[in-house]
């Protein structure tokens, strides 16, 4: 599915105008999409990697800025594991002229990503067929699947090409697809504190919380109820997640042996804060979808002509790439990015120095900013 003809499902319009300012699906997490957020829905099914179809999807999308007359000023921006498609949220300070996005030079497109629960069809959807929300009969789903419905959208939207695919690690991993499923729409991808294949380090950490999901009596094998999901399983699993987010000195600085006011450890009540504030803005289900998800990340598993191991599909790779690399990350090691950078042709490694381990790239923004403007200036990106 080299070409985007290939996944496209109807017309693009004449602009890149919204199909709806509402949803047209019922969502229950819909107090944490944003009133700019627009929906699109196919009128064709989505076919799978894995081979099954999912029938009348929605996209949950922001855009800022204007397409230019040649619509080949896109960036798109992918999200991360718990993320949304209001980037200008979580990545305000990238914002702005003379920023990283800018909506005066760049149309910037931000989608939720296929199985998420923020707007775009996936496990909390209603699933047309039962009347009843997928849950956990939502089909496997891989990055490419994402990856795909982003083409599709952006067809939609009119965009013809992209000046930069750009995203975190489950963002990272949409940005090498991106360059390797649609080589002549992409022209530089910047993936960041990401892999190219899930390290057993990251899977056994992404099983080990879904085993404490699993553990929770609401579980159900899944099939649990708004009124009772497994609330504690996935506040474990959070707080398991925020372990390998963060770093030794990140935590030692903040909290270090520290009691707070009800004579535990800071520590405790700021990972118990984070376990519970996920599972009123969280499902269970996504979670457990997306990790597997990202555990079956691996750019070498692809059937492609000449391209028969992982070193290979790197090396065909030929966008401008930036590779993001967070010294502290324990979750994606520097080792990782250097192998990238080591083995996409046209790639260069540029460092995040950040006590804040996996999640810099959210939190040291100014500096990652400073970073993502001097590789786009070295793209020399016509303005529009």
């Amino acid at each position: 599915m080299g070409h985007w003809a290939l996944v496209i499902n109807s017309s693009p319009p004449a602009s890149p105008a919204p199909s709806s300012p509402h949803p047209p699906l019922p969502m229950i997490y819909s107090d944490f999409i944003s009133p700019q957020t627009h929906f699109y829905q196919l009128t064709v099914p989505f076919q799978l990697e894995g081979g099954e179809t999912l029938t009348g999807v929605q996209v949950a999308y922001r855009t800022w800025g204007q397409l230019n007359a040649q619509a080949d000023n896109g960036v798109l921006i992918c999200h991360a594991l718990t993320g949304s498609a209001d980037a200008d949220d979580w990545w305000e300070p990238l914002f702005g002229s003379g920023k990283a996005f800018n909506p005066e030079r760049d149309f910037i497109v931000c989608s939720n990503i296929l199985g998420s629960c923020y707007g775009t069809t996936g496990p909390t959807t209603i699933n047309p067929i039962t009347g009843k929300p997928y849950g956990v009969s939502f089909p496997e789903i891989t990055i490419r699947d994402m990856v795909h419905l982003q083409a599709v959208l952006l067809e939609y939207l009119g965009v013809q090409s992209l000046q930069l695919v750009i995203g975190g690690s489950l963002g990272g991993m949409q940005a090498l697809e991106w360059a390797l499923l649609y080589p002549e729409k992409v022209k530089a991808i910047a993936p960041i504190a990401v892999s190219g294949r899930h390290s057993a380090w990251c899977i056994g950490l992404s099983e080990t919380q879904r085993q404490a999901i699993y553990a929770d009596p609401n579980w159900q094998g899944g099939n649990y109820t708004l009124d009772a999901p497994p609330n504690q399983g996935l506040a474990v699993a959070r707080m398991m997640a925020m372990s390998t987010y963060r770093s030794w000195d990140s935590f030692t600085i903040r909290f270090g042996r520290q009691y707070d006011a009800s004579e535990q450890f800071a520590i405790a009540s700021y990972l118990q804060y984070q376990g519970q504030k996920l599972t009123e803005r969280f499902d269970a289900n996504t979670y457990i979808t997306l990790t597997h998800v990202m555990d079956r990340h691996d750019v070498a598993r692809r059937t492609v002509p000449n391209l028969s191991d992982y070193e290979s599909v790197l090396r065909s790779i030929q966008q401008p790439t930036l590779v993001v690399a967070i010294d502290s990350d324990i979750l994606y090691p520097p080792v990782e990015q250097q192998e990238l950078a080591n083995l996409i042709p046209n790639a260069q490694l540029a460092w995040l120095k950040s006590t804040h381990g996996h999640d810099a790239f959210l939190i040291d923004m100014d500096a990652l900013n400073e970073i993502l403007v001097s590789f786009v200036q070295s793209l020399d990106v016509p303005a529009s």
